[in-house]
Formats: C-alpha cells, sequence, structure tokens
C-alpha cells in the first residue's frame, strides 16, 4: 500500500500536519473447473476486480508539541500509540500541536485536563488512548488490529516498572529487580510466541508497548547509563523490530524531547 504525504510550511503551534492515504487492493478472481482426472483447468482469460476503499476525511488529532524544535511532536507515547494505530490502519490524520505549558483557548475547551491525545471522532472529541484506539478498531476494522483477551495485558507491567526505576534514588529498592523481572517475562514470552505479542502481525499489545520501551531506553540510557541487558536476546530483537517499522519512525517524538520529558519527574524526585 503506497501513502502519499503533504507536508505544508506552518509557524504556530496549532499548525496542521496533513497525512494522507488510501488503500487500494485488488482482488484476483480466477474460474476454475475441474475434469474427470481431478485436475483443475484455468477457463478463460483471468479477471480482475479493483476495489477502491473509501477514505475518510483526515481526522483531527491534538499532540503535545515539542519543547526542543518548533512544529515537531513531542514525547508522549500516549499520543504515539494513537498515531501508530492510525498508520497502521492507513487513516488520514492532521496533527495540531499543543504547547502544554501554554494551553490555547480552544483546546481547554475540548481537552478540559488539559491531556493529548484527543481525537475527533464522528463530530466529538475523544479523550484517553485506550478509549481512542478501541474507538478506531471499531470504526476501522480493517486492518485488524485487536489482541486476543489472553495475549492483550503481555507487557503491561513493563512501563510502570520502568518508571519506578527511572526516578529511584535508592540503589537498594529493588526497583531495577522490578523492572529486570518483567523484562526477562517478556522476553521469554516473546522467545515461545514472538516475533510480536500475537505471533506474526503487529497488533494493539505492540501498538501500546512500542513507544514505552522507546521512552525506556533513551531515558534510562541517559539519567542512569542504563541498557537491556544482553542476557535478554528476544527482547532486544523484538525492540529493533518494531522501532525500526516505518510507522513507528513516522510517528516517533526526538530523543531530546524524551530526555526532556522526564526531566521534571528524575530532577523532581531528588
Amino acid at each position: 500500500m503506497s501513502a502519499a504525504r503533504i507536508h505544508p510550511t506552518a509557524s504556530a503551534l496549532s499548525t496542521t500536519i496533513k497525512h494522507i492515504g488510501c488503500n487500494l487492493r485488488f482482488l484476483q478472481r480466477r474460474s476454475l473447473f475441474a475434469n474427470n482426472s481431478n485436475y483443475l483447468k484455468r477457463s478463460g482469460p483471468r479477471r480482475f476486480t479493483a476495489t477502491v476503499c473509501s477514505v475518510p476525511n483526515p481526522l483531527e488529532v491534538c499532540v503535545k508539541a515539542s519543547v526542543t524544535q518548533p512544529n515537531k511532536l513531542g514525547d508522549c507515547p500516549f499520543t504515539q500509540r494513537v498515531l501508530l494505530t492510525l498508520e497502521e490502519k492507513h487513516l488520514p490524520y492532521d496533527m495540531k500541536f499543543v504547547d502544554l505549558s501554554n494551553k490555547p483557548e480552544w483546546f481547554s475547551k475540548i481537552s478540559p485536563e488539559g491531556k493529548v491525545p484527543v481525537v475527533k471522532l464522528d463530530g466529538k472529541w475523544i479523550a484517553d488512548s485506550d478509549v481512542i484506539a478501541q474507538a478506531l478498531e471499531e470504526k476501522y476494522p480493517d486492518p485488524p488490529l485487536q489482541t486476543p483477551p489472553e495475549k492483550a495485558s503481555v507487557g503491561s507491567k513493563i512501563f510502570s516498572t520502568f518508571v519506578g526505576f527511572l526516578i529511584s534514588k535508592d540503589p537498594n529498592d529493588k526497583r531495577e529487580d522490578a523492572l529486570i523481572r518483567e523484562l526477562t517475562f517478556f522476553n521469554d514470552y516473546i522467545k515461545e510466541n514472538g516475533p510480536f505479542i500475537n505471533g506474526k502481525e503487529i497488533s494493539a499489545a505492540d501498538i501500546s508497548l512500542a513507544p514505552k520501551l522507546y521512552h525506556l531506553e533513551i531515558a534510562l540510557g541517559h539519567y542512569k547509563n542504563w541498557a537491556v541487558p544482553d542476557s535478554l536476546p528476544h527482547l532486544k530483537s523484538y525492540m529493533k523490530n518494531i522501532l525500526s517499522l516505518d510507522s513507528f519512525i513516522k510517528t516517533r517524538s526526538l530523543p531530546e524531547d524524551v530526555i526532556e520529558g522526564w526531566r521534571p519527574k528524575v530532577e523532581g524526585s531528588k
């Protein structure tokens, strides 16, 4: 599938960046007949049916603006989860950058809690990445991304244990051990079930986890000089695979923004 990307120039943080995408599928139909010897023979020329899927108007997505460069995406892993979902479903969208340190009045009206991401769907603004991801899956089920319930929680404790270790100042509080334990569980799971959480295909659980692993890698590397141990090769392979996807690269924040985004929590915990 191909997607055209339009990048207009802009100067304000509320600038809209348009992503235009379209799915074009060609279904091949072949007429087959069996003869008395049970061999299949093609009757006549091949017939092709081209189906053009309708593409909705670009969905409006409010995202955190970068604090290091103008008109760039900021460091919210929950926002990237939503953008990844849109990319993997090949849905067009407009990003509206919001300076969360100086929220514009229009944003406060649609997001009273002042949080991102917020997506406009069917004329209504929806907050919370869990709710947004589910709404997108229900409205745009093709391609399906839903993770089977029995696998949906795999890796779900990694983020909280990462944050606990990141902000910890006590080397004896065993928070690093807690993180290693969760990463080891995930490593072993991927060894037996990979390359992704639901097997061969990326699913919603991967889309939720990938931005968090990106933050883990950058923030722990910067603030604690820490890296995923070589004793977890399947986790490291998983991270390499998913963080190199085109959809991930297109929607990731700058490493500098990840570092600055975590600075208040790290320094505030002193």
